[in-house]
């Protein structure tokens, strides 16, 4: 079996032909401008261009990423316009495609470099090449990377500058940064063993102090730049939290969540996010008049400062030659989507890594090896029908994992399994993706959390088997006194999302590669084909039951159905009614739309009602299908009131 080096190796003499050719785009590339305020002065104001989760999606591509250059030519825009600009990014940069992943985030910064960026918040996988690698990082930036929240755990002091203050032509701007407690868990435990995420109450009293701070300094405005997102799984350390319960801040810039939020009004705060791998730049204007927010997307806009897309684009061609060779081919969609996806449901994406995980612990010590879990989380995207080459695999599974084996009890799997479904059918990263077992979800039962796992901000279930049910390993009942062996990766191994009991058993790490596991189990097994007799479907090894499901009303009830929301809308039924005009009526007070990519409850609600701000009618209306107004999911169909 060959590892990735192996196979790199000889490719570079090829290269620079393609990056000639590549560079030719930048004579082809048009120039779309901001429609409607490009005459406007923007003299004595202060704009701040904002980023997030970027993921190393620094390759700008028309109507889809920005791009690093295309914030780069932002900057200068607004500057031609008059303004004053701030350029900065709210986390998640460094990781997430094999571009920024291979040299373990330099290129991310060298790029960020170019653009001119003013400050970073460290999002949670800025920490997953490790902390050290972090403040490497942080000297070959050109600006400070800033949380006040991070602290050493033997001394207490932040690691990271808290706060700074801005002199600008709106008046000094106060600056703080917070990163998510979740990071604990969100990257390798092992690789934030020394640090403390100070959290819940302290995160707000660090938040507290920061405004504090920056007011009696002579700060005018105070922005909070935060990678703390609005999931409902991260409650209570959202941003929308943080807003809650301090006071004083004017402006929060947020990640995490991928969320695009074009300026939500909290009280007198303004909370706004940019989506994720620059679909989306932030804009927010300050001055005497006070403080408006938009986002630019790519479809709007397209152009780029040239030097910094060569420089780009030059070092994309060189990595997409590296990695380009084809090892397989795929008859079917591998589904590696977000949401409804790997972190909703077993997918066939899901299936195959957990298969080829399988394969590999057991190819790596003999046999033996019982049943593989990965985390939904760790897969990235999708890989489409057609030619796989190992790119794919860097770009699908980005996290330098390696295969890992752990002995658990019965009963240490199946609290695994309640803790990684906790908020299931709510989309969570720990979704387990699984080979070897089998097993049902009922989400009509509530999850209750137990203990708090220490230096975590998940909990263990109290009920261990309430919503896990039915569960068989290779086809046989789970006995809760047996020993099982179990291949995972490296990330789980050591505790990571909600695998915290991993931490403190012991673990073999085979040392072999996630990517190769993947790449060796289609060459020798599948015989690189991903065949539709093998993948075309899930394999059915979860079975989610729901609340819809379950609550579906009968052909019989219907009539009763159609009464109790007329009686919920307040009409009056007469004694004889006909029930088929009823159900008209109380269907006419609303429309049916089916969500589409992109969407969010605000942009509906934008598109359809004239406002954003009328999201909460929406999520009102459709509360018994929508857990959260943050979560809504492709090809679901939702109320709008007509």
């Amino acid at each position: 079996m060959k590892n990735l080096y192996e196979r790199l190796k000889g490719k570079l003499s090829k290269i620079f032909a393609l990056v000639l050719a590549l560079l030719l785009v930048l004579g082809l590339r048009g120039t779309i401008v901001l429609a409607e305020e490009v005459t406007e002065d923007l003299s004595g104001k202060l704009v701040i261009l904002h980023t997030n989760d970027t993921h190393g999606g620094d390759v700008a591509e028309e109507g889809v990423s920005i791009g690093t250059a295309g914030v780069a030519q932002l900057v200068k825009d607004f500057e031609a316009r008059g303004a004053e600009v701030l350029l900065v990014s709210a986390g998640d940069a460094i990781q997430g495609d094999p571009l920024v992943n291979l040299n373990m985030g330099l290129n991310a910064i060298m790029f960020m470099n170019e653009a001119g960026y003013d400050l970073m918040v460290p999002g949670n996988h800025e920490f997953d090449f490790g902390f050290d690698n972090l403040k490497e990082l942080e000297q070959k930036a050109k600006f400070p990377i800033i949380s006040a929240n991070i602290l050493d755990k033997e001394t207490g002091e932040p690691v990271f500058k808290e706060n700074m203050i801005i002199e600008t032509k709106a008046g000094k701007i106060g600056i703080f940064g917070l990163t998510t407690p979740e990071t604990y868990t969100k990257a390798n435990p092992k690789n934030v063993a020394s640090l403390k995420f100070l959290a819940d109450e302290e995160l707000y009293e660090c938040a507290r102090q920061q405004v504090k701070k920056l007011t009696e300094a002579g700060a005018d405005y105070i922005i909070c730049v935060a990678h703390l997102g609005i999931d409902v799984e991260s409650e209570p350390n959202r941003s929308t939290d943080v807003i809650k319960n301090v006071d004083g801040i004017d402006v929060v810039i947020d990640g995490h969540s991928h969320s695009v939020i074009e300026g939500d009004k909290y009280g007198n705060t303004v909370l706004v996010s940019a989506g994720t791998k620059l679909s989306h730049v932030g804009a927010v204007t300050i001055n005497k008049d006070g403080i408006t927010a938009k986002l630019i997307t790519a479809s709007e806009y397209s152009s780029v400062d040239s030097s910094v897309y060569k420089s780009i684009v030059i070092e994309a061609a060189r990595i997409n030659e590296m990695l380009s060779d084809k090892f397989a081919t795929t008859e079917v969609f591998l589904d590696g989507n977000r949401e409804p996806g790997v972190r909703t449901k077993e997918t066939n994406l899901g299936d195959f890594a957990a298969d080829a995980i399988l394969w590999a612990a057991n190819n790596a010590v003999g046999g033996g090896v019982d049943l593989a879990i990965t985390n939904g989380g760790g897969i990235r995207a999708s890989i489409e029908i057609g030619d796989v080459t190992m790119k794919d695999m860097k770009t699908v599974f980005p996290f330098g994992n390696t295969v890992a084996i752990v002995k658990v009890t019965g009963a240490q799997l199946l609290e695994l399994l309640e803790a990684s479904t906790c908020s299931t059918p709510v989309a969570i990263g720990a979704f387990p993706q699984v080979s070897g077992i089998e097993f049902t979800i009922d989400t009509t039962v509530p999850y209750v959390n137990g203990k708090q796992y220490p230096d975590s901000t998940y909990f263990a279930p109290a009920n261990p088997g309430a919503r896990i049910k039915n569960v068989k390993v290779n086809g046989k009942d789970l006995d809760l006194d047996k020993t099982y062996t179990l291949a995972t990766n490296d990330f789980l191994a050591a505790g990571g999302d909600t695998y915290y009991l991993l931490k403190n058993l012991s673990s073999y790490n085979t040392g072999v590669a996630l990517e190769d596991a993947l790449i060796n189990y289609t060459s020798e097994v599948l015989n690189g084909v991903i065949s539709k007799e093998m993948y075309g479907a899930p394999k059915g090894r979860i079975t989610i039951l729901t609340e819809s499901v379950a609550d579906e009303p009968k052909a019989e009830e219907k009539e009763e159905v159609i009464e109790e929301e007329l009686k919920e809308e307040g009409a009056e039924k007469p004694e004889t009614v006909d029930k088929a005009e009823a159900a008209k009526e109380v269907k006419e007070k609303y429309i049916y739309y089916t969500v589409v990519k992109g969407d969010c409850l605000w942009k509906i609600a934008r598109k359809h009602l004239g406002s954003g701000a009328r999201y909460t009618e929406i999520y009102e209306l459709n509360k018994d299908i929508i857990k959260s107004p943050d979560r809504i999911y492709i090809g679901q169909v939702i109320k709008i009131p007509a």
